[in-house]
C-alpha cells in the first residue's frame, strides 16, 4: 500500500515504503523515516525532470533552501508579489528563466560550492548603471578588460 505524501505540499508524491501508519490517542497518524533524505530525493527528482516546474514545486524548493519569498524573489530578479503569484498558481508552469535559475540554485544548494549563489547575489545587489564602452586588451594570458 502506497502513502500519498501530501505533507510535502505536492499533489503527486507517493511513498512505496519508508513510512509507518500508527494509531495514536488522537487518531491515525503516519511516521516518515528520514524526512530530510526524502525531501532531498524529491528535490532532485524535480530539478532532473523535463517537465516545467509548477508553482507548488517552486514553493517546495524554496522552502527546502530555507529562503523567504522576499529572498528568493531578489535572487530571481523579480518582486515578492510576483513570486507569491507563481506559488499561488500551484499547478501552472513558472516562466522559463525562473524555472532554469531555480533548478541551478537548488542543484548548487544540495551539492555545489556556492559559486552560482554568490554570482546571483552579486548581480541582484548591483545598481543599474548606464552601459559603457568595453575597452579590451590582448595580453599573453588572453583578452582582458583594459584599465
Amino acid at each position: 500500500m502506497a502513502y500519498h505524501y501530501v505533507e510535502s505540499g505536492l499533489d503527486n508524491v507517493h511513498l512505496e515504503n519508508g513510512f509507518n501508519l500508527l494509531e495514536t490517542s488522537h487518531g491515525p497518524a503516519v511516521s516518515i523515516e528520514d524526512v530530510h533524505g526524502l525531501h532531498a530525493a524529491i528535490g532532485r527528482c524535480l530539478i532532473d525532470a523535463s517537465a516545467p516546474l509548477t508553482g507548488a514545486e517552486l514553493r517546495f524548493l524554496r522552502i527546502e533552501m530555507e529562503l523567504s519569498q522576499r529572498s528568493l524573489a531578489g535572487l530571481l530578479g523579480t518582486t515578492e508579489q510576483t513570486l507569491r503569484r507563481y506559488e499561488k498558481a500551484r499547478g501552472q508552469a513558472v516562466p522559463g528563466p525562473v524555472d532554469h535559475l531555480l533548478r541551478a540554485l537548488y542543484a548548487e544548494y544540495v551539492g555545489g560550492d556556492g559559486s552560482v549563489r554568490r554570482m546571483v547575489e552579486r548581480l541582484a545587489g548591483l545598481e543599474p548603471q548606464p552601459r559603457t564602452d568595453l575597452r579590451l586588451r590582448e595580453t599573453e594570458r588572453g583578452w582582458t578588460l583594459a584599465a
